[in-house]
């Protein structure tokens, strides 16, 4: 039976995919989301994510203190983007507008929707330098209430009701091979339909080919994410700046995500700019009850962990726990070794450890009060004290020597200075024995109690780490995780994708990681945080209002 003919195709049934879904539903056009996955992952990786939002001037800042304006975020972002690119033009203005947007009426957009915050705003990427280089000067991290799944929640139910009154189809197992192309502008679809699959949420899911289709409609959305599931592709566009490619890689992201719509895009004429550009954890750990291969689960840290390299030596300052993620990639990877630990006490880890995703925070995820009241309690949460007792990557131990025989049993040979790990260990300590020091981390650990926010849940007193009652003492092994495509489909402000002359190619547009969340890379070469589900929303809102207009 023939399908009705849509007004626009979107490829891709993430979150940025069902923004400009459910803007066309609302509009009163028809809209067909074509899915290479089963039913089982729709929304894609947004449903994994912490939910963290980037807001600007909100609510939520002013009650915890926190005074932030345009003017500050801008002067944030550009300095952590760091544009220096002919290619940066449209970024730039997509930066420019998306931050007008997270300080105007994103909030209040989902706010209408159903969407609540976490009243203790976080503080991501802090930084560390001075005023005009990279990182958040206050707290702008917004937890979702509901995590990724409270982000979906409302365009899931305005999708459902769209598919009901005949106005969304949702054809999932059909993955996308080719946009076809008529007279220049793109008329439409061309794959293969993927036999039915079992898998989960997350899981692989079977790519054997029991047919063909095509469809056809004036415009067609990519929203069809990054490539952080490819580890193959992540190694090819690795940039010499960061380093080498690290050997071993974990996955933030599913399988799935493996940017082949970037090279069907670009076949049909649309330019990909800024691929060398992308944001990978130095902070991940391998999930011991993973979903897919290679699954590896970020610690959102709190400044207060010791950071040594995987030979034991101290990473220099500001490369703290939380401060500059790329910035502690470069180092660590210049090092010749792929990992590096934390060093903590119990005290820590009860107070100053996260773990990213939805399904690490049943608390926050399942808007459970009773439960998510344990976090101000004493003890870890539920998930940290798992990973502790399962985890590959965990030692814990009484005596720092114990401590760092387990660190060798996870090192190769010879790399691993015991000597240098005792030393970096006792010269941190030494510094708690005033309430001044030269030490810059131990400033900072003082200095983020400050905020409200991190005194109550996110920081611990400062101790020292061999004080007995801080214990025991516990060390992390950390990998190199990748995550997101900072880069993508260069477009406009309408999310029309450019073609080489940097004319928008009709009927083409793309929202999302793969337009590098707004016009091929609106985050430059850096992320303030929270940024990525809301380049999502932004970025999905736009292409599909544009595209509504006709």
């Amino acid at each position: 039976m023939a399908l009705p003919s849509p007004d626009a195709l979107v490829v891709g049934a993430g979150l940025a995919g069902l923004v400009a879904a459910c803007e066309l539903i609302d509009a009163g056009r028809r809209v067909t989301i074509v899915e290479q996955e089963p039913a089982a992952s729709l929304g894609g990786q947004a449903w994994w994510s912490f939910g963290g939002l980037f807001l600007i001037d909100s609510p939520e800042q002013r009650r915890m203190g926190v005074t932030d304006s345009v003017e500050l975020a801008q002067q944030d972002w550009f300095a952590s983007a760091g544009f220096d690119r002919d290619e940066d033009a449209w970024p730039r203005r997509w930066a420019e507008a998306y931050l007008h947007f997270a300080a105007g009426e994103k909030r209040a957009w989902l706010h209408e929707k159903g969407v609540r915050f976490f009243p203790v705003v976080g503080w991501a990427e802090r930084g560390g330098y001075t005023a005009t280089a990279h990182g958040n000067s206050v707290p702008r991290f917004h937890i979702t209430w509901g995590t990724g799944p409270g982000v979906l929640a409302p365009f899931l139910q305005r999708l459902e009701e769209g598919v009901r009154a005949g106005l969304a189809t949702v054809l999932h197992r059909h993955r996308v091979t080719e946009l076809l192309v008529d007279g220049g502008a793109v008329t439409g679809v061309r794959g293969d339909i993927l036999e039915a699959s079992p898998a989960a949420r997350g899981e692989a899911s079977s790519r054997e080919v029991v047919g063909d289709f095509e469809l056809r409609a004036p415009a067609v959305i990519v929203t069809s994410g990054g490539i952080g599931g490819n580890h193959e592709l992540v190694r090819e566009m690795w940039p010499e700046r960061l380093g080498p490619a690290p050997h071993e890689l974990l996955s933030g992201v599913p399988e799935h995500v493996d940017g082949r719509m970037l090279a069907v895009a670009g076949a049909a004429g649309a330019r990909v700019i800024n691929g060398d550009r992308m944001w990978h954890y130095t902070e991940g750990i391998t999930n011991w009850d993973p979903v897919w291969k290679a699954h590896g689960i970020r610690i959102l840290p709190g400044p207060s962990s010791l950071w040594l390299d995987a030979t034991g030596r101290r990473l220099p300052a500001p490369l703290f726990p939380g401060f500059d993620t790329l910035g502690t990639l470069e180092h660590i990877l210049g090092t010749g070794h792929d990992h590096s630990w934390f060093v903590l006490t119990q005290k820590i880890i009860e107070k100053e450890f996260a773990l990213s995703g939805s399904e690490q925070n049943p608390d926050l995820t399942g808007k459970d009060l009773r439960l998510l009241a344990q976090r101000v309690g004493p003890g870890a949460p539920g998930p940290i004290e798992a990973f502790k007792r399962n985890g590959v990557d965990f030692v814990v131990a009484d005596t720092l020597a114990e401590l760092v025989e387990g660190m060798q049993r996870l090192s190769e040979p010879g790399v691993l200075d015991d000597a240098r790990v005792e030393l970096e260990v006792l010269a941190r300590d030494r510094e708690f024995d005033n309430d001044f020091t030269k030490d810059a981390q131990v400033t900072a650990i003082r200095g983020a109690r400050h905020y409200r926010g991190d005194k109550l849940i996110r920081v611990a007193s400062p101790h020292k780490l061999l004080d007995p009652k801080a214990g025991p003492l516990i060390a992390v092994k950390l990998h190199i995780l990748t995550r997101k495509s900072l880069g993508g489909i260069e477009t406009d402000l309408d999310g029309r994708a450019l073609g080489a002359d940097g004319r928008p190619i009709p009927g083409l547009f793309a929202a999302g990681e793969a337009s590098g969340f707004g016009g091929g890379g609106m985050h430059g070469y850096r992320s303030l945080e929270g940024t990525f589900l809301g380049g999502c929303l932004f970025s999905g809102r736009q292409a599909g209002r544009a595209v509504a207009r006709g």
